[in-house]
């Protein structure tokens, strides 16, 4: 399409995109050292879009009557929709590209003198710099909600679902830390330990409480994948192929023969649940996850190239933990708001059937605008004050390619 030259209304390129966001990809693309590894990037994009689409389209708050608020699941009422998990539990990937880039990091920060201590505070104090406005918000939140006369167990289900993303940041933040000693680890290791775990737990009868070695042991698998990906054992694409086909066996094994359940999230009050603690069957699946993973890497870095598409992996890589940990808080944003009209379908009611999932989907896109206020308002607080006139944003700071690595090696020497 041609370009708009009417006056008073922005200039519009081909595909109807603005001209301005053209140009500003553009800028973003050009100023991007080329020894970047996008397609990093773009995993990491990736994962947390998964998340937080998972939790959209499976996290249900009922208004019961009042204005109190219980969590269902459609997966509950719908167990034939358990796929809908495969798609969108993608923290196996996060945690494969955390290991890479935190052993990778690592390993440079070493090479410049940097301590250990200098180290560690830096790439904590990214995690955790977003984690005080959502604590803060949602203490001022709870003590107003009671003081209203608002149901404890409302308040509580509000609670668990805001800070349930902490979790994670814990579970990472202790990874990142011990990553000097997983820098020779292998993976089949903590997946050995996650094995005997469920072989004491379900098969041996063991106590319940074992299960909870796996937070450490399951998430400890793809983080250590992602420190062979550092030393280039995993470069060849058969190793993704690998990954990916005895990943996908062994879980449609687990699931089909050993009783564990289908879906790859929690869903509420079923037995067992593959996530809370982390299973076999979901470590197993996460290994698949990974070999996708890194079989897309070739295809990725070819589409990364297009400026419009790497501006956007960019800008939500830039705010990452700040669209993780509050797009949990967008949702009941909507959904407490919303009962001012009423008991909303997709919103209120019970997930038990399609027409719920076809309201629920229309909903994505309200979640999406609150989620974007919340960004505006607290990315402060991730990406700190507006950085000095010449230095270079974070955002498209090297993350070098293989090949670039060897070719500045070859020029070292």
């Amino acid at each position: 399409m041609a370009e708009s030259t009417v006056a008073g209304r922005p200039r519009v390129a081909r595909r109807g995109i603005p001209e301005g966001i053209r140009r500003g990809a553009a800028r973003v693309d050009a100023v991007t050292p080329a020894e970047r590894d996008r397609a990093v990037d773009a995993l990491r994009a990736f994962a947390i879009l998964g998340v937080v689409l998972g939790h959209w389209l499976v996290t249900a708050l009922v208004a019961d009557g009042g204005s109190g608020l219980r969590t269902a699941s459609p997966l509950q009422h719908m167990p034939w929709l358990a796929p809908i998990s495969w798609a969108f539990q993608t923290l196996a990937v996060f945690f494969l590209v955390g290991g890479h880039v935190a052993t990778r990091g690592y390993t440079s920060a070493r090479a410049r003198g940097t301590t250990y201590g200098q180290w560690l505070r830096s790439r904590l104090s990214r995690l955790f710099k977003p984690v005080a406005a959502v604590l803060t918000l949602w203490t001022v939140t709870s003590v107003l909600l009671l003081l209203s006369g608002t149901d404890i167990d409302t308040v509580h289900t509000l609670l668990k679902l805001a800070l349930s993303p902490l979790w994670f940041l814990l579970v990472f933040a202790a990874l990142t830390a011990v990553t000097p000693l997983l820098l020779r680890l292998n993976p089949l290791w903590p997946l050995a330990v996650v094995l005997h775990v469920d072989l004491l737990r379900f098969g041996l009868g063991g106590p319940a409480w074992l299960g909870w070695v796996n937070v450490a042991a399951g998430w400890l698998v793809p983080f250590s994948l992602g420190a062979a990906w550092t030393r280039g054992e995993l470069e060849r694409r058969r190793a993704g192929w690998i990954l990916l086909t005895v990943g996908a066996v062994a879980t449609a094994a687990l699931v089909a023969w050993a009783g564990y359940p289908a879906s790859m999230v929690g869903v509420p009050g079923a037995g067992i649940s593959n996530l809370n603690p982390p299973t076999l069957a979901a470590v197993t699946f996460g290994l698949a996850q990974c070999g996708l993973a890194l079989l897309l890497r070739e295809p990725l870095r070819r589409t990364m190239r297009r400026p419009l598409a790497w501006a956007a992996v960019a800008l939500l890589n830039l705010s990452a933990m700040t669209i993780f940990l509050w797009h949990q808080t967008a949702l009941m944003a909507t959904t407490a708001t919303g009962l001012l009209a009423g008991h909303l379908p997709g919103l209120h009611t019970l997930p038990d059937n399609l027409t719920w999932v076809a309201a629920r989907l229309a909903w994505l896109p309200v979640f999406t605008l609150v989620l974007a206020a919340c960004w505006t308002t607290f990315r402060l607080y991730e990406q700190g004050p507006r950085r000095p006139k010449g230095r270079t944003s974070r955002v498209i700071r090297s993350n070098p390619t293989p090949q670039s690595e060897k070719t500045k090696a070859r020029h070292h020497a």
